[in-house]
């Protein structure tokens, strides 16, 4: 979450006028995130998250965004609950972009997982991806494999600014893993952005998911890659085993990994990784100024990326045991 639309008390005033939400207390900023502008904001009545959106979101998008949340919390997944206007809008227009209210969820993100955050955390992928397999709507993943290799072309200068050689090594990485890319395992709505600040604990036990701005229908294991890389990687890049051991257990409570996804662990994990690293690396030079939000390093990616490359083919250095 973050800020880069600004807007006044009389601006939010007249969006609220078209909703039954009470009456507006406060509002305040979220200065967290690279995506979209978010305010919190506190009726009478209840806390709500107001965002605007912006940057690669598109608005063709947000019919999907929007109702696989609703989908989510009528199946009792803990997920925000897009609030609908007096006419039965989800989606409105605040300060010329996109913009809706949702719920407000109780929790704290962990900014240091634990194993048991961990095995929580991979529980309630697993508990998200079965509330949605019954999801009508579909979106292809616009940041998934097919994209990368033009995502960095354009970047690759600026790799090899970061540290000499980088550049040869994530064209070397895009190869790879594009050779390797699986085209035969089960696809569904994955989340594809459940880092630990999209995430919410009461003490240690999972309560919510939240910021679905990049949910797509790719492949389900993709997911839980994307979750080891996030959740379970030391600051030297290495891979943790107890917390990787910790988040697939808890997953397999409910739904169980078969034998391909297993075996494919290793590439899909060097693949989200790969993603990251490059719309970190396409951020660091393109925040906007006076935006109230720090562009994150895509050097952190590229040392996940060097565990990934040292351990191809391995489901075991991954942290599963079959």
């Amino acid at each position: 979450m973050a800020v880069y639309t600004h807007i006044t008390d009389s601006d939010l005033a007249a969006f609220l006028a078209d909703y039954d939400l009470g009456r507006l207390r406060a509002c305040k900023g979220i200065a967290e995130g690279v995506e979209n502008s978010n305010y919190l904001v506190d009726t009478d009545r209840a806390r709500f998250i107001l965002t605007l959106y912006e940057r690669r979101v598109s608005a063709a998008d947000l019919p999907y965004f929007l109702g696989l949340m609703r989908h989510l919390a009528a199946k009792g997944f803990p997920s925000p609950l897009p609030q609908q206007d007096r006419a039965g809008r989800m989606l409105k227009t605040l300060q010329g972009r996109p913009a809706a209210m949702v719920s407000f969820l109780p929790g704290v993100s962990v900014s240091a997982p634990t194993p048991v955050h961990c095995r929580e955390l991979g529980a309630g992928l697993a508990r998200m991806h079965d509330a949605s397999a019954d999801f009508t709507g579909t979106r292809p993943n616009s940041l998934g494999q097919a994209s990368w290799a033009g995502l960095f072309a354009p970047h690759a200068a600026e790799a090899d600014t970061l540290q000499p050689g980088l550049d040869r090594l994530i064209a070397d990485d895009l190869v790879a893993v594009a050779r390797l890319w699986p085209t035969d395992l089960p696809v569904g709505v994955i989340h594809a952005d459940l880092f630990p600040d999209n995430a919410f604990f009461i003490e240690d036990s999972f309560s919510a998911v939240i910021d679905f701005y990049f949910a797509c229908n790719d492949i389900i294991a993709y997911d839980l890659a994307v979750c080891l890389n996030s959740w379970c990687h030391r600051p030297d890049g290495s891979l943790s085993l107890p917390h990787a051991r910790a988040m697939i257990e808890g997953y397999e409570t409910h739904r169980r990994l078969s034998d391909a996804e297993v075996a494919a662990l290793p590439v899909l994990a060097r693949g989200a990784a790969l993603r990251f690293f490059l719309t970190r690396l396409i951020d660091w030079g393109s925040t906007p100024p006076g935006a109230l939000v720090k562009p994150k390093d895509p050097m952190e990616y590229a040392a996940k990326l060097a565990f990934h490359r040292a351990h191809a083919g391995d489901p075991a250095a991954y942290g599963v045991q079959r």
